[in-house]
This record gives C-alpha cells, structure tokens and sequence, in this order.
C-alpha cells in the first residue's frame, strides 16, 4: 500500500507541475508583442479594422486570457490541441505528427552516438588520469564546449558542401528521389543528416564524456575500488564489474534532463540545414504567433521534461541495486 501511494503521490505532483506550465507558458506567449492576426493584416494594404476584429473574434482572441485558456485546456483534456492560425489552418496535431519521426530519428540516434563514444572516453581519461589520452581529450572537449554550434555547422556546410562537396547541405531528400531504389533512398537520407546528426552528437559528447570523467573518477577513489585494486583485480573487472555502475548514476541524471532537448535543441541545426523537424515548425509558428501551434510544442516538451525525470528515476533503480533495495524495505515497512 506504501508503494501505491508514493506512485499516486508522484502522479499527482506531476500534474500539478505540468498544470503550471501550461499555466506559465500560456501566459508568457501571450506577452510577447503582435498577434496573429498581424501578419494578416498588417501586410495587407485593403485589410481594415473591422476585417482584424473579425479575425480575432474568429480566433477567440477578443476574450480575456484566463478564459481563452480554460477554452484551451478543455481541448486540451480531450488531446485537441485546436488549429493553426496560419494559412492552411491545419490540426496542430497533425502537424506536429508529421515533424515527429525525423528530430526524434535525428536525437535518438546522436544519443545512442554519444554514450556509446563518452562513456568509453569518460572512463578511459579517468582511469589514466593526467596521462596523454587524458590531456588529449580533455583539449578536444574544452574545443567542443566553447565552439557555437551554429558556427560549426556553417564551417562543415562550406568544407563538405563547397570546398569539398561530399554532402548535401540542405534539405531532407534529393532531386529524384522517388525514383531511387529502396537502398538509394536510405543512402540519400543518410547523406543528408550526416552533418546534423553529427552536430548534435558532436554538442553533447563534450559535456557527457567530462561528467562521466568525473563521476569515475570519484568512483575510483572509494575504498572498495582501492580494496578490489589492493587485490589485484584486473582493469577489466574493477571497471566494469565494481566502478562503472556507480559512475552512471550522474550521467542517468544528464540524460533524463535532455530528453527535453530532443524538441529545443533542433531549432537551431534544422533551421540552418532547412530539415522538416519539429525544431523548424516550433520556430516558423514562433514568428507567425501562432498561439496553439507554439502550445502543442510547449505541451510536449512538458511531456518529455516530465518523462525524462521519470526515465531518470527508473534509471537509479537500474543502476543501482541499494535504491531498489531502500524502495522494497520502504515498502515492506507499511
């Protein structure tokens, strides 16, 4: 019964936090200057006044803001996330949906990328400490935290795509590309995301290889690492078998607070690249002040923010065997 009510606690919680969002970002976009129907009017020499009151009675935006949100959170209870305000005046869920596969594609693989290159990069810098490999990683990781990204990104586009043109430096697909064989077309996908899958891997392998350095490194100096050394343990064993589960535990947390980024760290690479991402649809409804679009977005980085804390504490329990020990006594106790 203890452990049904921690977990009703938790939900409950969560709920409030992801009520406060909506709450804070509903509000906070709202502030923002110009509306909607700015961009149809503004830019429209025989628009009138009349035309713009129309407009926004249309939209509901001549209600006062705590009632244009309890309208939104209705819809929203009943996962209607409403309609563009642009143009084609399309269900923002469904083109969210459409943007969904590709930065998901895009972030899930940089992911699987940067662990599987910092975590052997974090523990081998720890392991020779002030070795060469040491110094060597350490120089390109303080190159990777002070390089823009956005600055790269231009670097590669004018190595790979003018000096040398290897790749392609924009767009998702090639000319022709539906008469390419099924081989031909994964090849031409893979050809186009290279630079930006590597930009994303290249901006988090930085960061996630130094907190994996000094997570082992405090690992290292525990007096059961120092025991198993004293006798005479292989590397292997002492890494592997005694230091490297405890030395996740901080990277854990990293990853659970970047699947949030999955959403927000592609505006940037896929504005730059022109990519049909989320990254690029969150930015072109930013600039129009397209109200429900911009909160569809917001909803579901809430979601992954949320999501990612509780991947993070499932996580601990997988790492660590002493917290699902301490959940199991805190159980039986009730």
């Amino acid at each position: 019964m203890r452990i049904l009510s921690q977990i009703a606690l938790k939900l409950a919680w969560v709920a409030v936090v992801f009520f406060g969002i909506t709450v804070i970002s509903f509000w906070v976009i709202h502030l923002a200057p110009g509306k909607p129907t700015d961009l149809q009017t503004t830019l429209n020499p025989g628009a009138s006044a009349v035309a713009r009151e129309r407009l926004e009675k249309l939209y509901g935006l001549d209600q006062p803001i705590h009632v244009q949100y309890g309208q939104w959170l209705g819809r929203m209870v009943r996962l209607d996330f409403g309609r563009s305000m642009s143009g084609d005046s399309r269900p923002v869920w469904d083109k969210i949906k459409e943007r969904l596969p590709l930065t998901f594609g895009m972030n899930i693989v940089s992911l699987f990328l940067t662990l599987a290159v910092a975590i052997p990069i974090g523990v081998a810098a720890a392991w020779k400490q002030g070795g060469a490999f040491d110094r060597i990683s350490t120089v390109v990781v303080f190159i990777g935290f002070a390089m823009p990204g956005f600055w790269l990104a231009l670097l590669l586009m004018l190595l790979f795509g003018i000096v040398w043109p290897i790749l392609p430096i924009s767009g998702l697909t090639s000319l022709g590309f539906e008469k390419l064989s099924f081989w031909g077309k994964a090849w031409d996908l893979c050809r186009h995301l290279a630079l930006p899958v590597f930009l994303y891997t290249f901006g988090s392998l930085a960061g996630m290889s130094r907190f994996m350095r000094a997570s082992m490194l405090e690992v290292l100096r525990q007096d059961y690492i120092l025991t198993a050394r004293a006798k005479g343990l292989p590397a292997r064993v002492v890494i592997f078998r005694h230091a490297l589960r405890n030395a996740l535990l901080p990277v854990i947390t990293i990853l659970g607070l970047s699947v949030p980024g999955l959403i927000g760290g592609s505006v940037i690479i896929e504005s730059i690249f022109a990519l049909p991402g989320l990254g690029q649809l969150f930015y072109q409804a930013v600039m129009s002040r397209d109200y429900p679009l911009i909160m569809g977005s917001l909803v579901l980085g809430a979601v992954l923010t949320l999501l990612g804390n509780l991947l993070a504490d499932l996580g601990y329990g997988l790492a660590d065997p002493r917290i699902r020990a301490s959940g199991t006594d805190r159980g039986g106790e009730a």
